[in-house]
């Protein structure tokens, strides 16, 4: 298939094509970030150096930007690969700096020479990296630095630097802002550290911070915005030190003592230092011992520098690696021994509510990776003390985890006992944001609350407490003249008339209303009054209202009233009891609607048009398929008996109903049924339990009792589950159909029913009851009585109310213009809902689609037999439009298929349980279309094949493969993977002759 390049990559591969004499055929381009990527091929790999100097000679001569587009960022390297047609890898590949194009030149001399003269000898200039060109703060050559880890990720980069004018009267200094373009929305996290890492290790002089500004092509505003903390390791490792942390002490002496090839490891012991110095590589053990001259000259004056909190000596130690005993010794005096200020420990100070001290200790128990901290500036620590409460943000490069810190600095905060502070408030943030992210809080005591607590306002950094980034077009206005209890007295009046305004906004809607008054106006003269006339005033306003309603819908009813011939096939009202078969009235409907339309066509109008001036769908019509009769359905029944059971919850409501109705039934009859069906939603929809029942009565098996107990998302832990732990050995039959397939055994998916089971209340209560092995024979026969019993007097309950409703609504309905066509209404709406929802304008296919939905919806519940049946048959071209076709490899049904596993495990339990109760076990691999079964999928069901077979052999256990019977009859099915009615039909009728199944006799 040939493909168009857009302008600018046709002008790059022509431009690239003149310059180097390849064929335009030869060339590809593409663009990545700041990035130019130039592939050269032919029948012959072009020679490297030749093509790289015609290339060069080109850039020269050429600035590459104007033949990209104006969006497109600038180009800051090119990457030339060649390579010969129909090989998949470059044999080459060369790295250019466009701002070091001479230097390149000369390499490709020097490699054009090397060629002719045969000589391996390597030669060539000197190419500067871009690391070593932004080491010196040029912001084109950090933009460069930056864009080798981020044009790979399709990311473009531009660096700028602006001065801004901190608070308290401070000099003007650099930010460095680098903005971030791409043509997709990529997530901070992503692009945070990696970009504080690279920033970082560059060790930049004279910016204290750095913002990141990421922007989606095309649009105004950015992204997210993030901010880099700037501040040089050293820095940060004195500030620690300062403190006295052992691990960034010993730090800064090894760097001290590097060039003397001198190791330092150093030890807290009360409140001595100890210092050990020894070889900082000695493999033999041949190095000299440190000298212990040079080693205190070197170390003293770092000590007395820093003075260490609450570190009083240190004790000096020289030798070698490995050696007991130290060569020599020396003790030497802290600042803290002569200043009692810097004898105090930080915990000590801390306790005291010394806010330094705190952040130090809070930070050092965020940050124990010291290595993590100083690549990426690590979790910083903002603290604000108002009132009773310690208000502390975190923020870091990536937004701290509420779990990774929020527990640490509670039990930390908890445990100093600081005098005043009765709660904790813990925020976190992705640094340079003001808003926190998350929020936690603690209080320590009982505390006195009125109104709720606000979020406190913290500043970008801990330097500049009111600096706040902001983008690059808004930066902020500053005022050094305003206190800040200037700023909360303002913002307290602000927000107190705000409240004001908005009371009294609301105070006058209510009291317009008339349905309020003051408190303190005087109602005792004309309170009766005043409420009659108010009262009278809105009843009549609502009983204009409804008569004005009932007759726009009786108007509207007389206007879309079909002929009686139309009429005549409208759907039975609801009190009619009398069962649909789908084989006649869905072929009367079918045949009614047709002629209405041909009679509304002109004579003249040829067959292929519809009454609609559309073509007529080349779909066959429907065929007349077998099913048994529709049932009452039973979901409004189900829900009543789940409320009222005794039982609780297995978070699984279908579960929940389910199991309602099997109970009914069992107090109803007084034993179970003679056959169970359980499985997944395929066996929810896929063995119809009358179709069985009347197929086994012609096979000798008359009046058994069949339930289908099927669950959506049923696995065979699930299965597990119903027959061993939520039902008793008694309720359970001595033949069990299990319907699903491959998908329910997979071990390597999430199983979200299972768990879903797993945390309610009546997991725990199953595991909790003692199991009874009594037998159906021995259930409690005042069961039904008591039922019985109860349900006369609810339904005595029920009658007397029914009477004054049907009362009520006779009166209603004798002067209401709708209420008798109340159903046609409801129709009307649900056919108007579903128009607008389509976007449907023709006749026959509106009739069509609103004759089916209505079906649909009065289907989508379960009749008495636990049965769902359903009378939608798949069409894949009508399916595929209104669902995305999902191959097998993207399924997360056969996610990670396995049918080893904890699935596995669910089914060997319940082969032995069955063995040991004598029941039947019967497992019926289900039907699948032809659609569903992709190559992948029939991998998997293969593998399924091979599992179950072996086991087949077990007593008591048989297996049946239906997966492939009806793989091109899409009318037995109402989606890819699950039957209709017309489906579970035959079925049931192919399980009822099979000769293998021990069916049970009554």
């Amino acid at each position: 298939m040939k493909t168009v390049l857009p302008d600018r990559q046709q002008s790059l591969v022509q431009w690239v094509s003149q310059a180097t004499g390849i064929n335009t055929f030869g060339v590809k381009v593409r663009l990545r970030g700041n990035d130019l990527h130039i592939l050269c091929e032919g029948t012959e790999c072009p020679q490297r150096w030749r093509t790289l100097s015609d290339l060069l000679q080109a850039l020269q001569q050429t600035d590459v930007d104007i033949l990209t587009s104006n969006e497109q960022p600038s180009i800051y390297q090119v990457f030339v690969y060649g390579r010969r047609k129909g090989e998949q890898r470059p044999k080459w590949c060369h790295r250019v700096y466009l701002n070091q194009i001479d230097k390149h030149l000369e390499q490709v001399q020097q490699g054009l020479l090397a060629d002719s003269e045969k000589s391996k000898q390597s030669g060539g200039a000197l190419i500067v990296s871009n690391e070593s060109l932004a080491r010196q703060g040029n912001p084109e050559a950090i933009a460069r630095y930056l864009s080798e880890t981020l044009s790979l990720l399709g990311v473009s980069v531009q660096v700028k630097i602006k001065l801004y004018k901190p608070k308290n009267s401070q000099p003007e200094e650099n930010r460095l802002w680098i903005f971030c373009q791409s043509s997709y929305s990529p997530d901070a996290s992503l692009l945070a550290e990696p970009i504080a890492q690279k920033l970082r290790y560059l060790k930049l002089s004279g910016y204290q911070d750095a913002v990141i500004v990421s922007q989606v092509s095309g649009e105004t505003a950015p992204d997210w915005l993030l901010r880099v903390d700037l501040t040089p390791p050293e820095v940060m490792l004195k500030e620690w030190a300062r403190w006295g942390d052992v691990q960034a002490i010993a730090r800064l002496l090894t760097e001290v003592l590097s060039e003397l090839k001198v190791a330092v490891q150093a030890f807290l012991k009360e409140s001595t230092l100890h210092i050990f110095c020894t070889p900082a590589f000695d493999p033999l053990g041949t190095a000299p011992i440190p000298d212990k001259v040079v080693c205190l000259e070197a170390i003293l004056p770092q000590l007395e520098a820093i003075a260490p909190q609450g570190i009083l000596a240190a004790t000096v130690y020289g030798q070698k690696a490995g050696d007991k005993q130290p060569t020599w010794i020396d003790w030497l005096a802290l600042p803290a021994a002569k200043h009692p200020v810097f004898a105090t420990l930080p915990l000590d100070l801390a306790n005291t509510g010394d806010q330094p001290a705190i952040i130090f200790l809070l930070e050092r128990l965020l940050n124990p990776d010291l290595d993590w901290r100083l690549l990426t500036g690590g979790i910083r620590v903002l603290l604000l003390n108002k009132n009773d409460l310690l208000h502390i943000m975190c923020d870091a490069p990536v937004c701290p985890e509420r779990e990774q810190v929020a527990n640490k600095i509670t039990q930390f905060i908890r445990q100093l006992k600081i005098p005043g502070i009765l709660g904790i408030r813990v925020y976190g943030r992705r640094a340079g944001n003001k808003e926190p992210f998350w929020h936690y809080g603690l209080d320590l005591e009982h505390r006195q609350r009125l109104v709720p607590e606000a979020t406190p306002e913290f500043a970008a950094t801990s330097k500049y407490v009111n600096d706040l980034v902001t983008y690059e077009t808004s930066e902020p206005i500053l005022r050094p003249d305003l206190t800040t209890q200037e700023v909360q007295s303002f913002v307290t009046e602000v927000a107190r008339d705000w409240i004001a305004t908005a009371s009294a906004t609301a105070k006058k809607f209510l009291l317009r209303s008339q349905l309020f008054t003051e408190s303190h106006q005087s109602t005792e003269a004309n309170r009766n009054v005043q409420g009659l006339k108010i009262a009278l005033v809105w009843g009549a306003l609502g009983i204009l209202l409804t008569l004005q309603t009932d007759w726009l819908l009786g108007r509207i009813i007389a206007r879309t009233t079909p002929s009686p011939k139309v009429a005549s096939v409208s759907l039975p009202s609801s009190g009619n009891k009398a069962s649909l078969t789908s084989g006649t009235n869905q072929s009367q409907k079918t045949t009614v609607f047709t002629s209405t339309s041909k009679t509304k066509s002109p004579p003249n109008q040829s067959s292929v048009f519809n009454a609609s001036e559309f073509t007529q769908s080349d779909d066959p019509p429907p065929k007349n398929l077998a099913a048994a009769p529709l049932k009452e359905k039973a979901t409004a029944t189900a829900i009543l008996l789940a409320a009222r059971s005794q039982l609780p919850s297995f978070n699984v409501r279908q579960l929940d109903e389910q199991l309602a109705l099997y109970k009914q039934r069992l107090a109803r009859t007084g034993s179970p049924p003679n056959v169970l069906i359980i499985g997944s939603s395929r066996a929810l929809r896929g063995v119809d339990p009358a179709a069985l029942s009347k197929a086994l009565a012609t096979q000798g098996y008359s009046n058994l009792d069949v339930f289908n107990f099927g669950i959506n998302g049923a696995t065979a832990q699930v299965v597990d589950f119903v027959i061993r732990h939520v039902l008793e050995p008694s309720e359970l039959p001595k033949i069990i159909i299990w319907a699903d397939g491959a998908r329910a055994f997979n071990g390597g998916r999430e199983d979200i029913t299972f768990k879903s089971i797993v945390a309610s209340a009546g997991y725990k209560q199953a595991f909790q009851k003692t199991p009874t092995n009594a037998n159906s024979n021995d259930l409690p026969k005042n069961t039904v009585g008591s039922g019985e019993q109860k349900t006369n007097e609810e339904k005595q309950e029920i009658s007397a109310y029914e009477a004054v409703n049907q009362s009520l609504n006779q009166a209603l309905a004798s002067v209401s213009a709708s209420y008798q066509n109340r159903d046609q209404i409801k129709s009307l709406l649900q056919k108007q809902l579903l128009i607008l929802d389509r976007n449907q304008t023709v006749g026959s296919q509106t009739q069509l689609t609103d004759s089916t939905s209505d079906e649909s919806t009065s289907q989508q519940a379960v009749d008495f037999d636990g049965f769902l049946p359903l009378s939608i048959r798949f069409n894949p071209a009508r399916y595929y439009q209104k669902h995305s076709r999902v191959p097998g490899n993207y399924d997360n049904d056969y996610k990670s298929f396995q049918v080893e596993g904890e699935q596995d495990a669910a089914f060997q339990e319940v082969l032995q349980f069955a063995q040991s109760q004598k029941i039947s076990l019967v497992f019926v691999n289900m039907p699948l279309t032809g659609d569903y079964l992709d190559p992948v999928r029939r991998q998997y069901e293969q593998e399924f094949q091979e599992y179950m077979l072996p086991l087949a052999t077990n007593p008591n256990f048989i297996y049946r493969d239906l997966s492939q019977q009806w793989i091109k009859a899409n009318d037995y099915f109402s989606d890819p993977s699950h039957l209709n009615r017309f489906g579970a039909y035959e079925v049931s009728k192919k399980l009822a002759n099979d000769p293998m199944i021990p069916w049970p006799a009554k």
